[in-house]
This record gives C-alpha cells, sequence and structure tokens, in this order.
C-alpha cells in the first residue's frame, strides 16, 4: 500500500546514504537530488560522485554557490561547504543506492522491473501507458537504468505513486542483480536474450546468465512475466522462486499474438489472447519484435487488474517513443523509419525485414552496431546479406571497419543495380543520402547511439530534435 507523498530531511537523508550529518540544520527539507551542477535547483541534495573522467568533489563549491540544500561527499575528501548540511560516507554511490532502496520501501510503491537485450524501453512505455488507464503511474526517464540512472529515478518515488515501471540495464555481470535489489520489483518482466553487448561476454548464452540475475532474491508472491518464445529465457525462468507468466508471438503463453497482418510502415493486425479471452488488436508500432513488447506489457497489465478490452482499446493509440521505430512521412514525399537511438544485429535484422515490407524503393542507412569485440566483422556482414536478401535497393554503411563488411557482404550478395555505399561517419552519411532519396522512398535509419544517426533523420525530415 502507498504512502502519502513525503520529503526526507538532511538528517533522514544522512542516516538513508548510511552517513553522518556533519554539521548544519538537520532538518532542512531535501526535496531532490542531483548528481550535476549544470542542472541542480536551489535546495537539491548534491551527490559527488566520482566516474572515470571526473570527480564530483571539484564542484562541491559550484554546487554550494547555486544553492544545494546539502551536499554528499567522501569521507576524507577534502572540501569546503562552508555552513551547508554536509553528509560524510565512505562511497557516496553505494549510498546513493541505499537511499534510493530506503525511498523504494517507504514509498510502498508496486514496482515493475524490465530487463533484455532489446525492446526494454518500448516495452516500460508501454507497460506504464497501460498500468496509467487505472493508477497513478510513475516510469523512469529515458533509459536511466544503470547503477546511477536507477536510483535516481527511485528517487522521484517519494511522491508514493501506485505504480512505478523502471528498467534494468547492464554491461556486465552482477549489474542487474546489484538493480535488482535496491528497486525490489514485484513483477519483473524479462524481454529476450540477443547479441546486444556481445563483445563485452564470451558468448550469447553468458548474457543469458547475465540476465537471469532479474530472477534473484524474490518473494513467493513476486511475480516472472516471461518470453515462452525464446528459448534461453524459457530455459531458465523455473528457477524463479514467486509465479511465472508467459508472453510470446506466434508461440503458446499466458499471453499470446497469432494471425499476424502485417500492414507496412501502417503497423500491424493481430489477435492477441489474454486472460482466457481473444481480441483483434491494432497497432501504429511496426514490426514483430514490437508485438513481443505489447504481449509483455498487457501480461503486466492483466496481472494488475486491467481488462482485456481496456488493454486493446490502448493498445490502438499506441505511438513509438522518440527514435525507436517513428514512421515520419516527409513534405519531400518520402517515408523515414527512425530508429537511431540504438541498434544490435538481432535487431537490426528484424528491422530490415519490416522495411522489406514498406512500400516503394526501400532505403536502409545502417550506423555501426557497437560493443561487438571480436564479432564485429561477421555479425555486420550477416545483416549484409541479409539486406540482400531481402531485395533492399539500397544500403548505406556509416562507421568504422565492421560496416565496410556489412557494405562489401550487401555489394557481393546483391543484384548490380542495387545501390550500397560506405561512408565513415554519420555527418557524410546525412549529406549522401540527401543526394540519393527521392520521391516514395521507404528508408530506415538505425544505428547504435555513438554513430549518432540522428543526424541522418534531421537531414531527412528537415528538423532538429
Amino acid at each position: 500500500m502507498t504512502t502519502a507523498p513525503f520529503t526526507l530531511n538532511a538528517g533522514e537523508m544522512a542516516t538513508a546514504f548510511g552517513g553522518a550529518l556533519l554539521h548544519g540544520p538537520g532538518d532542512r527539507p531535501l526535496p531532490t537530488v542531483s548528481i550535476d551542477t549544470r542542472t541542480l535547483q536551489p535546495g537539491d541534495l548534491f551527490v559527488a560522485l566520482r566516474g572515470p573522467n571526473y570527480d564530483g568533489h571539484q564542484f562541491v563549491a559550484d554546487a554550494v554557490a547555486r544553492g544545494a540544500g546539502a551536499v554528499v561527499v567522501r569521507e576524507a575528501q577534502s572540501v569546503d561547504a562552508g555552513q551547508v548540511p554536509t553528509i560524510v560516507v565512505d562511497d557516496p554511490l553505494r549510498g546513493l543506492q541505499d537511499a534510493a532502496h530506503v525511498i523504494r520501501r517507504r514509498a510502498g510503491t508496486t514496482v515493475v522491473g524490465i530487463t533484455g537485450s532489446a525492446g526494454k524501453t518500448t516495452t516500460k512505455e508501454i507497460t506504464a501507458t497501460l498500468l496509467a488507464r487505472r493508477f497513478t503511474t510513475f516510469r523512469n526517464r529515458g533509459n536511466l537504468n544503470n547503477h546511477i540512472g536507477l536510483p535516481l529515478s527511485l528517487f522521484e518515488l517519494r511522491t508514493s505513486p501506485r505504480m512505478a515501471v523502471v528498467e534494468f540495464g547492464m554491461s556486465g555481470a552482477g549489474e542487474i542483480r546489484r538493480l535488482v535489489q535496491i528497486a525490489e520489483p514485484q513483477l519483473r518482466v524479462w524481454t529476450n536474450v540477443g547479441d546486444a553487448h556481445l563483445g563485452l561476454f564470451a558468448s550469447v548464452d553468458a548474457i543469458a546468465d547475465a540476465k537471469q540475475e532479474i530472477l534473484e532474491g524474490a518473494q513467493a508472491g513476486d511475480v516472472l512475466v516471461a518470453n515462452a518464445g525464446d528459448p534461453m529465457v524459457s530455459a531458465r525462468a523455473s528457477r524463479f522462486a514467486g509465479r511465472v507468466v508467459t508472453f510470446a508471438v506466434d508461440a503458446p503463453a499466458d499471453v499470446s499474438i497469432t494471425g499476424i497482418r502485417a500492414r507496412g510502415l501502417d503497423g500491424t493486425t493481430a489477435t492477441m489472447t489474454l486472460a482466457g479471452v481473444s481480441r483483434t488488436i491494432e497497432t501504429r508500432l511496426i514490426g514483430t519484435g514490437n508485438l513481443a513488447n505489447i504481449a509483455a506489457a498487457a501480461a503486466v497489465a492483466v496481472e494488475c487488474g486491467i481488462a482485456p478490452d481496456e488493454v486493446v482499446a490502448e493498445v490502438a493509440d499506441l505511438v513509438p517513443a522518440a527514435h525507436r521505430g517513428e514512421v515520419v512521412r516527409t513534405a519531400g514525399g518520402w517515408t523515414v523509419v527512425d530508429d537511431a537511438y540504438n541498434s544490435s544485429p538481432s535487431a537490426l535484422l528484424l528491422a530490415l525485414q519490416t522495411l522489406a515490407t514498406a512500400p516503394g524503393r526501400r532505403v536502409a542507412v545502417l550506423g555501426e552496431m557497437l560493443e561487438l569485440g571480436e564479432f564485429a566483422a561477421s555479425r555486420h556482414a550477416d545483416c549484409g546479406h541479409e539486406a540482400a536478401r531481402l531485395g533492399i535497393e539500397v544500403v548505406i554503411a556509416v562507421g568504422g571497419e565492421p560496416t565496410r563488411a556489412l557494405a562489401d557482404a550487401a555489394r557481393t550478395s546483391s543484384p548490380a543495380d542495387t545501390v550500397v555505399e560506405y561512408v565513415g561517419d554519420s555527418a557524410e552519411a546525412a549529406a549522401l543520402v540527401r543526394m540519393l532519396v527521392r520521391a516514395g522512398d521507404s528508408i530506415l535509419v538505425k544505428g547504435s547511439r555513438g554513430v549518432r544517426m540522428e543526424r541522418v533523420v534531421q537531414s531527412l525530415i528537415g528538423e532538429v530534435r
């Protein structure tokens, strides 16, 4: 049961952080937490974190000058916060995480935690949208889903929403375990296992083992929503201590989507079976990957008491998050599929399959997929071969040597009239695609975040986001 909205004061924050209030009034309220003086607001609690390229202790004086209500610093660190309340801890990051856990417990909010190699953010957005039909619902902003972003998100539970939907991201083993400890989700969603970040792990199986940390620390009453269509998820879901609810596309599950009728870039019509009833759904979200995201979110919603017909009605109104499969029809007469936020080999293969159903000449502007390590060249080449197999008429590869491998594979496997180009960065790609594009084209833009493929989108649609 949730509590009334609350604010911790400096003394309570010191206890939550596991530190000591060195000086200053302990009853000073601290409504918000900040780790960046550039966005700090008067009254915020400033936490001096240390990273590989920065040390927040160097900005304590700036935080005080900007009106920080209190500061959190590492013990034995030489800083001068004047008369501003100063909380001294062994490790500010660990303290931030511990304090977020205190906030999460005090709020009494039901927490939904989502992990997976692909689709986390979209599943989070759909789930929060469905739950918001009945409950006050918080969702973490953007992809604040790591060891810093998640705690910062949980501090916002001081408003005591009935539901919270958050992501658990990772780049190594042990990270999801810690996020689960902090958030203590009563409902957990495992979307899939894929090859994102493959260069950081020995194998996809090792990625699955790290993702399965979502199962840890569960109580008997907790629920896992698991993808029955993913063998690696299914093989591990039985280890969950609570109850397992399954979802799948074109496979048996508690929530299943079948009878798929793709409408190209206009979306999909299908049959969804949930809570023992079958309903026709229509969605503007494109691709089978989004159907899986919808099924996962629907499973959570039904578990929380949302009626199937309410789910179906909301699905019809869903729109994609920014740069995650947005379909933009431009004044120039071409259509852009803006999937520029991120990429991985498995996600790109699905995106290419969706592009292949689009009308007109199909153009794929494909940025490098990062963090693939020794698998980079071969996985990029696989995607180049798939683009050729699907008959994509124009392929522009963007980035380093791995994307050159993608271009080479597409060129050798495609008909002679296929246009295949390689450029070194997204600025070059933006200029090139404007030279090549013409009315009636359908254009997919996709790549890892670090490649900045949004530049290509901006060039094509004539706006800066």
